[in-house]
C-alpha cells in the first residue's frame, strides 16, 4: 500500500477547527486537541438549542395568550376550544402577538370562543378507576 501524506488536508482541518473556536477560554482556542473537544461540544449545544428555540417560543407565546384571556375572563383551554369550534385558525404565534399588539382584535376573538366555548354540566363527576399495584415478590 502507498504511504499517504496528509500535508496539506490535516492543516485545513485543523484551520477551521481553530477558527470555530476562536474566542474560546485559553488552551481551548490556542492548542488543536483541546480545541476540537471543545467545538464538538458547542456545536452539539447549538444543535440542541436550535431545537429548545421552538418549544421555548411555544411556551412564551401560551404564557402571553393566557394572561390576556385571563384578563378577558376566560381560561387558556376554553378560548383554545372556541376558537377550534368556531373554525379560527390561528396559531398561538399570531394570537399572542396580536394579545401583545391589538387588544381590540384580540377582543373580539375572546367574544368568538365565549360563544363557542363547551359548556359542561355542573354536578356531573368524572369516574375515578383505581387500580391496585402489582405485588412484585
Amino acid at each position: 500500500m502507498p504511504r499517504v501524506k496528509r500535508g496539506t488536508h490535516r492543516r485545513a482541518s485543523r484551520k477551521k477547527t481553530l477558527a470555530l473556536a476562536s474566542g474560546f477560554f485559553l488552551t481551548k482556542s490556542k492548542l488543536y486537541r483541546s480545541a476540537q473537544e471543545a467545538v464538538e461540544k458547542s456545536l452539539k449545544y447549538g444543535y440542541v438549542g436550535r431545537k429548545r428555540k421552538k418549544r421555548d417560543f411555544r411556551s412564551l407565546w401560551i404564557v402571553r395568550i393566557n394572561a390576556a384571556t385571563k384578563a378577558a375572563g376566560i381560561s387558556y383551554s376554553k378560548f383554545m376550544s372556541g376558537l377550534k369550534t368556531a373554525g379560527v385558525d390561528l396559531n398561538r404565534k399570531v394570537l399572542a402577538d396580536m394579545a401583545l399588539n391589538d387588544a381590540p382584535a384580540f377582543a373580539q376573538l375572546v367574544e368568538t370562543a365565549k360563544a363557542h366555548a363547551p359548556v359542561h354540566a355542573p354536578g356531573k363527576a368524572k369516574t375515578v378507576k383505581v387500580v391496585e399495584p402489582k405485588k412484585v415478590w
